[in-house]
């Protein structure tokens, strides 16, 4: 095997995904009932084989509506990019995919593409220092839920110590009820409550303070107006979380540091870039008692699996927010004698291949 600084590039694959989602799933007050994406598959002169989806969250819900609030790229922006750039990777050293993901503008292309970087490189430090933490479930919950589904979520998905609930959808009263249903079920469990920046100031101080104030961990973007977020804390002591701000081109990550009552940044690394980003976006904020906790995009599985790999490397501490899967009616990896994984061709479309031919009998290995 040659060493890492002789690896090259010997051929690239894109692929395009399409996948139903039953039910539709909330992507901040909106919802979709779709997902969209690209898979780029790499070969090295090793033989060796990795794969990232790129998928920007964004395009249309499910009234025909721009989602607005998560991803400034579009898919196509994204593709046309990776398509211009895919010829130049070619017998290149495997760092090229680095330096592109440091001059490109496009999050979600910077996060995957540094991503492959890491896998093929063998340095996404997977350092698993609390395995309880890191395997447990945090269910994603909303009002509107049937009790059965309340109940699988709860009951039989493993360790459970955190729950994420997406509030300010339906009306006050209902949300509240929701939440102690949820937590007569589960009563060990804290929560992680996600406005989406659905309250007014008075709206998120009379909904909270109906609320066992010991069980909540914070309160993402509580806010329409995010600079009046701190005066939650001020008034209640319930700490605010950032998530949709992270992704504003106006966003100023040292300045939102000095907020009285920030207790967590949510991370969702598909919109906002490389590891390397992400590590220093991390370590900030760590400098300031502020927790950091992975968050998905609602990406297929092959996303969500790399999610816990970014996890279980950058925030080992946290339980990482995942629960998205079970809307999807297909997935992009399939097994092999249940223990290989291998990338499902029957939802995956070849968009473009360049390079050495792949042979298509060899296993496809990460």
């Amino acid at each position: 095997m040659p060493p890492s600084d002789e690896l090259t590039i010997t051929s690239c694959t894109i692929y395009q995904y399409h996948i139903d989602l039953n039910p539709s799933l909330p992507v901040g007050i909106q919802r979709i009932d779709s997902r969209k994406g690209l898979v780029l598959y790499i070969q090295l002169n090793n033989h060796q084989t990795a794969w990232a989806e790129i998928a920007p969250l964004s395009g249309l819900d499910i009234d025909n509506q721009a989602i607005t609030g998560f991803s400034q790229e579009s898919l196509d922006e994204v593709q046309s990019q990776l398509q211009q750039l895919l010829a130049s990777f070619i017998d290149q050293p495997l760092a090229i995919l680095n330096d592109i993901a440091k001059q490109t503008q496009l999050p979600s292309l910077a996060f995957s593409l540094s991503l492959l970087d890491a896998k093929l490189t063998q340095t996404l430090p997977v350092r698993i220092e609390n395995p309880r933490i890191q395997s447990a479930v945090v269910p994603l919950l909303y009002d509107g839920m049937s009790t059965q589904v309340v109940n699988q979520k709860l009951l039989t998905q493993g360790s459970i110590n955190s729950v994420k609930i997406k509030v300010a959808q339906t009306s006050i009263a209902s949300e509240i009820q929701f939440i102690y249903q949820v937590l007569a079920i589960a009563p060990q469990v804290t929560l992680r409550l996600d406005a989406n920046r659905g309250f007014s100031l008075e709206q998120a101080i009379d909904f909270l303070a109906c609320l066992p104030k010991n069980k909540i961990e914070y309160i993402e973007e509580p806010c329409i107006n995010p600079s009046d977020n701190p005066q939650i804390f001020r008034q209640l002591g319930i700490k605010f979380a950032l998530d949709e701000s992270l992704n504003s081109p106006k966003f100023d990550l040292s300045l939102a540091l000095l907020q009285p009552g920030l207790g967590a940044l949510i991370i969702k690394p598909m919109l906002l870039g490389s590891l390397e980003k992400l590590q220093h976006m991390i370590n900030l904020a760590h400098l300031e008692g502020v927790r950091c906790i992975l968050s998905s995009s609602l990406e297929a599985d092959m996303g969500i699996n790399d999610l816990r790999l970014v996890s279980q490397a950058l925030t080992p501490d946290e339980s990482p927010g995942l629960d998205t899967l079970s809307a999807f009616s297909q997935s992009l990896l399939s097994a092999s004698c249940g223990l290989t994984p291998q990338l499902n061709h029957k939802v995956l479309r070849q968009l473009v291949h360049i390079g050495q031919i792949r042979d298509s009998n060899k296993v496809d290995e990460q």
